[in-house]
């Protein structure tokens, strides 16, 4: 396992249960070197989501090559479809998997021009909790990590851009220097047969925790004007319009007209204790929790965070 970047390291989030959302997926092309896996083609028109067990499921930054190369992997299959008897599909797609990666891994350890800092989050699952789900995902998205073989099921970038081209620039905050405290995330995807487990969702809160231990207070992403579920998914995470990309410039670029949204990065050490109510037991350190869906726990570093279906008080 080699390692690729040292930097900005946060905890990985550990969630117990999640609220359903719809996936979203998005652009900017980034990958790696070293093919792994050989990438076999699926095309399935009519998926069966599957819910999963949401305790076995890690959400982190990813440093090392082979989830690097997972994280690619995942993201060639989300945003590209090709019949199956299509000649030299899987060519191909082991050609745009190894594009990807190498891009990838350029941008994370700070060698991409245009670029000060690029985390790539993932979500994972063990291996032996969805190996009767694909073969195909378990094939081309496993890695490993402590001895154990996980699959890669949802990935997205974050980015802290000095420059951005043929794309709009976010406008917030108003100083000078402020691309210092913007961000923009991109490559947003979950597997498709997970779709509807709030992967999605819980990944951006985790890009939320990373950019705030960054010292973001804006953060962005761009959106297609058509992709419904990505805007459903980035409203439910406090994302609104900012500005849209002239029609001219989509036609000259040759591709969807997309829009500009934004939300503030928060602290969310302060905003959950906004949120919550206070439980504090004798001879115990303090927990905060809602009367429904999220639990902080105070014990740990400020950037875990775990999501709970536990309703009522704290137990």
């Amino acid at each position: 396992m080699t390692l690729v970047s040292s930097l900005c390291y946060s905890p990985p989030l550990h969630y117990s249960a999640f609220s359903n959302s719809t996936l979203a997926s998005n652009c900017y092309a980034f990958s790696i070197s070293n093919l792994r896996t050989q990438i076999q083609s699926s095309v399935s028109t009519n998926v069966c989501t599957q819910k999963i067990d949401t305790t076995l499921l890690t959400i982190a930054e990813s440093f090392y090559e082979d989830e690097l190369w997972a994280a690619a992997c995942l993201r060639v299959r989300s945003f590209h479809e090709f019949r199956p008897d299509t000649f030299g599909v899987q060519d191909h797609t082991r050609y745009l998997a190894e594009r990807e990666f190498e891009a990838l891994k350029e941008r994370v350890s700070g060698k991409r021009t245009g670029f000060r800092r690029v985390s790539c989050i993932n979500a994972s699952l063990p291996l032996s909790h969805i190996s009767t789900l694909s073969d195909d995902l378990c094939s081309s998205c496993k890695f490993s990590t402590n001895g154990e073989d996980r699959i890669v099921v949802g990935t997205l970038d974050l980015n802290q851009c000095l420059s951005l081209p043929d794309e709009i620039a976010g406008m917030k905050p108003e100083v000078v220097g402020a691309y210092i405290t913007r961000a923009y995330l991109s490559n947003v995807c979950v597997a498709k047969e997970l779709l509807r487990n709030g992967l999605g969702y819980a990944l951006i809160e985790k890009s939320k925790l990373v950019a705030h231990d960054w010292g973001i207070t804006d953060l962005y992403v761009h959106v297609a004007v058509d992709n419904e579920a990505a805007k459903k998914l980035y409203t439910k995470s406090g994302f609104v319009y900012e500005s849209d990309e002239p029609a001219w410039q989509a036609r000259f670029l040759d591709r969807p007209r997309r829009l500009l949204l934004w939300t503030e990065s928060r602290d969310y050490s302060n905003f959950c204790a906004l949120l919550l109510r206070y439980e504090t037991r004798q001879g115990e350190r303090g927990s905060a929790i809602t009367g429904n869906h999220i639990i902080l726990d105070l014990t740990r570093p400020k950037s875990t965070l775990h999501i709970s279906s536990t309703y009522g008080p704290a137990p």
